[in-house]
């Protein structure tokens, strides 16, 4: 950029939230490597195809005299981005626990105001997983996880043909059969859903304002719980056995990842304090509200009249999270088939464009600020936030050099105890958490959603 030429232009009002002073939150995606990573290589990607995917990204948040925040372009000095650690030398010549302690070291640290929201980190240290690692941290104000990974997946290309577009999982469920009804024969559906639509949003007001989790093996109720220590570990699964669940129960992938998540929780709470099995505990689903799930180019989504936009374009959906009895212990997919009712209803709620509606509204009446604080209150009042997005079904590479072997992330900075991630790549789930340290055990959490996908797997073979 010409350093004589200063360029701004808006935050979104979900930028706005995001980056306030009472949110703050970042994305952290982890990409292994095959072999050795090239410093070198690594920067010139960085300067010719990650910084020109878009002007964020060579850009500071900048408030201007009126109070409203706009994106500064600046000179980007690659070099103070870049971050390589230094591990002390071990015998066995694994650096897994040096690799997650790092993961939960820059979890916390805290982006300079004065430089443009990212950093990439090379690990040049082999695990039982790779040969090395890309560690990317961004702001959440840069755009949501659709932007974030349609930006990445301009960057890399399939390792079996280079010159082939990506391809990625269908995520569509088993349809029992046509939807054929006439419009007056669909009248009663209509007025349920104008009526659940309505009852969905004051559930969802409530909760984001009065209504409190309370405190459980899985929520502290700490204030300060997003400035705490967090551990950070994640668990994979074959996606084969997940689809054949899914298969068996005419549901989604993402309901069968939901119910694992859901009876893994509650196994924990098991675990920890058996009465809190059955205490009222909430989750936060994140939603794609685009109007396509399938990734656009990079330039599709900076048109103006894209389906699939760049930015932050999702929504929370509130779910309850089944209690755990004598009765669905021993049968867990009964929490896929609760789940699946319950996102089925809720994903075409009308709650979800009126709680869009709401939050413009405190926005336009109280400001920016207050806006952000009733995002930070809805995540606060509720125990886990969970999101889950698509990755490539084939291998791909960074470089003709750089065979990517598995990719997953983080979600940082939520005012919550516990946060879940999960990410399919090369027919593998990578499921990650951060928990909050010293308070929940990172280990025995990892063990219960490993016991639960095996239950599910189990009583799915054994019933059907």
């Amino acid at each position: 950029m010409n350093g004589h030429e200063e360029v701004s232009f808006p935050v979104s009002p979900i930028g706005e939230y995001f980056n306030s002073s009472v949110l703050s939150i970042s994305v952290l995606g982890v990409m292994e490597t095959e072999v050795a990573i090239d410093v070198s290589q690594i920067m010139s990607i960085i300067k010719n195809t990650f910084l020109p995917i878009n002007m964020r990204y060579s850009s500071t948040m900048i408030v201007d005299k009126e109070g409203h925040k706009h994106w500064k372009q600046v000179e980007v000095n690659i070099k103070e981005h870049v971050k390589i650690p230094i591990f002390p030398t071990i015998s066995d010549n694994l650096y897994d626990n040096y690799f997650d302690e790092y993961l939960s070291r820059i979890a916390l640290e805290q982006f300079p105001e004065n430089k443009p929201l990212w950093e990439i980190h090379i690990i040049n240290y082999p695990t039982s997983n790779a040969a090395a690692a890309l560690i990317f941290k961004l702001h959440h104000s840069l755009g949501d996880g659709y932007s974030i990974l349609g930006a990445l997946y301009s960057c890399l290309q399939r390792v079996d043909n280079p010159s082939l577009p990506l391809i990625f999982p269908s995520s569509k469920k088993v349809e029992s059969k046509a939807n054929d009804k006439t419009i007056l024969s669909r009248l009663p559906h209509n007025v349920s859903l104008v009526m659940n639509g309505v009852l969905d949003f004051g559930w969802s007001l409530l909760k984001s304002t009065k209504m409190v989790d309370k405190e459980t093996p899985i929520r502290s109720g700490n204030e300060d719980v997003r400035f705490q220590p967090v551990t950070i570990l994640n668990v994979s699964f074959c996606l084969d056995s997940i689809k054949e669940v899914k298969d068996k129960l005419r549901v989604s992938v993402n309901d069968v990842l939901i119910g694992v998540i859901f009876f893994a929780i509650r196994l924990y709470m098991r675990s920890m304090n058996h009465e809190s099995v059955k205490t009222k505990t909430t989750a936060l689903v994140l939603l794609n509200t685009r109007n396509t799930r399938a990734y656009r180019s990079v330039q599709e989504m900076l048109d103006t009249n894209s389906d699939a936009p760049w930015g932050n374009r999702f929504s929370f959906l509130h779910i309850p999270i089944p209690e755990l009895s004598d009765t669905n212990y021993s049968k867990p997919l009964d929490f896929v088939l609760e789940a699946s009712k319950i996102i089925k209803r809720k994903r075409y709620s009308l709650a979800i464009p009126m709680n869009g509606v709401l939050l413009d509204l405190v926005k336009k009446f109280k400001g920016p600020e207050a806006a952000a604080r009733y995002l930070h209150d809805t995540l606060k009042n509720t125990s886990v936030t969970i999101s889950h997005m698509v990755g490539p079904a084939n291998q791909v590479a960074l470089a003709s050099n750089l065979p990517v072997k598995g990719i997953y992330f983080y979600s940082l900075g939520s005012p919550q105890s516990l946060t879940i991630t999960a990410m399919s790549y090369m027919g593998r789930l990578r499921v990650g958490f951060g928990v909050e340290r010293g308070f929940i055990d990172a280990h025995q959490f990892k063990s219960c959603i490993e016991n639960s996908m095996e239950q599910m797997i189990k009583e799915a073979n054994k019933n059907f």
